[in-house]
């Protein structure tokens, strides 16, 4: 997978749309192909923001939780070493990227989007690390030790993943800037840091509080 293939994936809703190498403020150890906000030379078209709101390609954008989830990660490895890691809606790969480079025994990028896989894998050939593609959470690994996910609670159907989560691995790292209240007491708020969208999306300022979380899951509860 090249920078090409990855034009191609976000020119099929936006045509004048390509990526570009860039450090997201909030995880600039990180070096990842996002879209490049230089080629709106103007108001997008109808029929280009139709497209761009039908069919969105989150995966060319670092949103705010992945890159605090990543950084975090970075900055305290054990959380992570030697443990087979699972990155749920992994969209640019930026967190798997991060367990990777941590130390992870396996990374693993999950997305059903075949387009989020071929970012992912193109941005771990980047950083110099490789990170195993999945593009079906139910078809995961038995083993997985830690699942980590960011921003995937914007949709209130998400919701169920909170348990789901919990009763599939021994361990749970969640990144979010939507929800004050996750409503499960199981998650433990680890930290609460500022970051934005990268590119910027100049988003409402709440959204860019992300709050991480911590959970040892039901499997762990259950062995002791």
């Amino acid at each position: 997978m090249n920078q090409q293939q990855l034009d191609h994936h976000l020119q099929k809703t936006l045509s004048r749309g390509r990526v570009a190498v860039t450090r997201p403020a909030g995880c600039p150890d990180i070096g990842l192909h996002l879209f490049d906000p230089a080629v709106l030379e103007g108001p997008l078209s109808h029929e280009e923001a139709q497209a761009v709101v039908g069919e969105p390609a989150y995966w060319s954008f670092c949103w705010a939780s992945g890159q605090v989830l990543a950084q975090w990660i970075l900055s305290n490895p054990h959380q992570v070493a030697g443990k087979r890691v699972l990155d749920f809606g992994s969209g640019s790969g930026v967190v798997a990227i991060a367990a990777a480079i941590a130390g992870a025994a396996e990374a693993i990028a999950c997305d059903i989007d075949p387009a989020a896989l071929d970012a992912a894998a193109a941005n771990a050939r980047l950083n110099g690390v490789s990170v195993t593609l999945c593009a079906d959470w139910r078809q995961r690994s038995a083993t997985v030790d830690l699942i980590t996910a960011a921003d995937v609670l914007y949709d209130p159907n998400n919701r169920p993943l909170l348990q789901a989560f919990r009763a599939a691995a021994p361990e749970v790292l969640l990144a979010d800037s939507r929800l004050r209240d996750l409503g499960d007491d199981h998650y433990q708020r680890l930290a609460v840091i500022e970051g934005r969208t990268w590119p910027d999306l100049n988003e409402f300022e709440e959204f860019n509080q992300v709050r991480i979380y911590r959970v040892a899951g039901e499997m762990a509860t259950a062995k002791k």
